[in-house]
């Protein structure tokens, strides 16, 4: 069987539920590559069946889940027959733990089974799941259960993801892994790890998986040679981001330096050496204010293999994001008045984090300040040893008081915003609270949102697909290149 080439488009595993299975098989029936999002996939199956899974997808994908009675099991917990009352909070999943029980660790594998299953179902082109390496305690059994579906890509930034080429080498034949945590205040001999066992999770043999691709997003070539040459296992490819791109930014090279609005400076020393990226070896990705037909071109004259987009695709019709705000936004950047603000302290990670600027978002002062401070969701938590030398866990977006208890600096927590929470009310998954107030959402996106008009259709049209996306940016290039 011949290789397939490699896909000129990526479409970016963007937010909590945004990079959604419609979204990704809407763009790999285009012959590019769909990607989902990974993040808290436990709790947007877990949400989505308690609104009563209204077109019967997830049931659907479900029935395909190798084990059925775990499916049925996932099932039974948190299906709501006609959906939940919109007044009515979401039942609480466990939050991410060290030792997860066995029905967590079902509803983890599960859910990327599902989301994975129904992105591949009905075409052949590939499909890629993006997980952040700081989400660390979900990462082994969501990585198996995307396998158990035949993911063909695993893509994960926002760290240093050494380990998971490894990773996905055991998995696939069936062995048990052991990650690593980071812990904050540990002593370097010291090692807290979270395991995975298909073995254990399965009460019996465990089935031999196809190894997806594994592409690290990185933003210098100094890290990409580092994982070419240490990771445990072999990278496949790069997608190399700049600090244009949506979501989470690497930070600026040396001492953290602000812009009159308050975002950091980014410089040369933050243009990454493409040269020294090929060299390697790997095909790459360019990202990051890449979402042109002309952009495409450069790339390819860099010698990438292509490029990766997200926010074109974010506002398109197929994303999870909330119909209300697609049409919104592709109507400020009609008017030339979306707003993209770099934040350098909005998200827990610590991690630059891009926030767009629209009225009744957590992006707004007044909504932020009347929200408080909740931390129940705890995807972003960082691990730190306590006094006893046992793990904690604080978040910097958590009540203040109780970060300061548990051992953390005032200083960490100023003007911290709950990015779990805000992704999940982006996509319509947002928990309803005590006094009846929903989440608000935070839209993330990257600087291109101003050009969003060039993917509509018509002059008058207020909306695009997927499709429309990749057919602007595929089309000076098949005027003008050769297919590779």
């Amino acid at each position: 069987m011949s290789t397939p080439p490699n896909p000129l488009i990526i479409q970016g595993g963007m937010g909590a539920a945004v990079s959604s299975w419609t979204l990704a098989q809407a763009v790999a029936q285009q012959g590019q590559m769909g990607v989902v999002s990974g993040t808290a996939l436990d709790l947007v199956l877990a949400r989505r069946l308690q609104q009563g899974d209204p077109d019967g997808h997830l049931r659907r994908a479900l029935g395909w889940f190798p084990i059925p009675e775990m499916a049925n099991r996932v099932l039974e917990r948190y299906l709501i027959p006609g959906g939940k009352d919109d007044s009515q909070p979401f039942r609480a999943i466990p939050v991410p733990s060290v030792k997860p029980s066995q029905a967590h660790l079902e509803l983890l594998v599960v859910a990327n089974f599902v989301e994975v299953a129904l992105a591949k179902a009905g075409h052949e082109g590939p499909i890629g799941i993006n997980y952040l390496e700081k989400v660390q305690l979900p990462t082994l059994p969501s990585l198996f259960g995307a396998m158990l579906a035949g993911v063909d890509y695993v893509l994960m930034g926002a760290g240093i993801p050494r380990a998971i080429p490894g990773f996905l080498d055991r998995l696939a034949e069936g062995k048990s892994a052991e990650l690593t945590l980071d812990v904050q205040g540990a002593d370097r001999s010291e090692k807290f790890t979270t395991q995975f066992d298909p073995a254990e999770f399965l009460s019996g043999e465990t089935p031999t998986l196809t190894r997806p691709k594994f592409l690290a997003i990185i933003s210098s070539a100094t890290l990409a040679t580092m994982l070419a040459r240490k990771a445990t296992g072999h990278v496949d490819g790069f997608v190399v981001e700049g600090a244009t791109a949506g979501g989470h930014n690497a930070p600026p090279r040396g001492a953290m330096q602000l812009n009159e609005q308050g975002e950091p400076i980014y410089g040369d020393r933050d243009q990454p050496a493409l040269e020294a990226i090929a060299a390697l070896g790997r095909p790459f990705w360019l990202a990051g204010s890449y979402g042109s037909p002309q952009r495409l071109i450069d790339a390819l004259d860099a010698g990438a293999a292509g490029i990766q987009v997200g926010t074109a695709f974010a506002f398109c019709e197929e994303s999870g994001m909330r119909t209300d705000i697609k049409r919104q936004v592709v109507a400020m950047a009609r008017r030339q008045e979306a707003q993209v603000f770099t934040d350098p302290v909005a998200s827990p990670t610590g991690f630059p984090f891009k926030v767009l600027q629209m009225p009744g978002t957590i992006s707004e002062a007044c909504q932020y300040e009347a929200r408080g401070r909740v931390c129940d969701l705890g995807y972003l938590r960082h691990a730190y040893k306590k006094e006893d030398g046992k793990l904690g866990w604080r978040c910097p977006s958590e009540e203040i008081d109780a970060y300061l208890n548990k051992g953390g600096e005032l200083a960490d927590t100023v003007g911290r915003k709950c990015v779990c929470n805000g992704l999940l009310s982006n996509v319509d998954l947002g928990q309803v609270r005590r006094n009846g107030q929903l989440e608000k959402p935070l839209i993330t996106c990257g600087d291109e949102v101003r050009g969003l008009t060039d993917f509509l259709p018509s002059a008058d049209a207020t909306s695009y697909t997927a499709a429309d996306v990749v057919a602007y940016l595929l089309s000076e290039k098949n005027a003008t290149c050769p297919t590779p």
